[in-house]
């Protein structure tokens, strides 16, 4: 169903591209938008590892929301900041795409849950994250991702 990766020699293992997703704070979510345009979104992400699952949360109601009600299919890409070998000039950059299908979370506790994890990867601060809750938990939908594929590469930018 899903392409083999052309380069193989660059795919990166199933380990990396987990550590990836859970380390990268963000991503770009590509929908099938208006007229069967693509649209991509840069977004915060959560890796639940033990679900196998990626969450995101966003307004209730805008271009990506209308998107995935159309066609719950989604892509999903992230990577590294990359890194330099002495004496070479290319960049070594480690990327994650996972194909999916979103689906909106209904669950207020799960949402809680969801939003609380997304924030840890930007702050500590507890009383910030309660406060950011109470004020803008009833404009904010969330989405968890069921992967169904996921491959990983290690490019030299050239």
């Amino acid at each position: 169903m899903f392409r083999e990766m052309r380069r193989i020699n660059q795919q990166i293992s199933n380990e990396d591209c987990i550590s990836l997703l859970k380390l990268q704070k963000r991503g770009v979510l590509s929908v099938i938008g208006d007229d069967g345009y693509p649209y991509g979104i840069p977004i915060d992400h959560y890796y639940d590892e033990e679900k196998n699952k990626l969450y995101f949360h966003c307004a209730k109601e805008g271009h990506k929301i209308d998107a995935i009600k159309k066609c719950n299919k989604v892509c999903y890409c992230t990577y590294d900041e990359g890194y330099l070998i002495e004496g070479e000039w290319p960049l070594h950059i480690k990327s994650v795409i996972i194909f999916g299908k979103a689906k909106e979370i209904v669950d207020i506790d799960i949402i809680i849950d969801v939003l609380k994890k997304l924030s840890d990867k930007f702050t500590d601060d507890e009383e910030f994250v309660k406060g950011a809750l109470e004020r803008s938990l009833k404009r904010v939908a969330c989405f968890e991702v069921e992967i169904e594929h996921m491959s990983g590469k290690l490019v030299k930018e050239s």
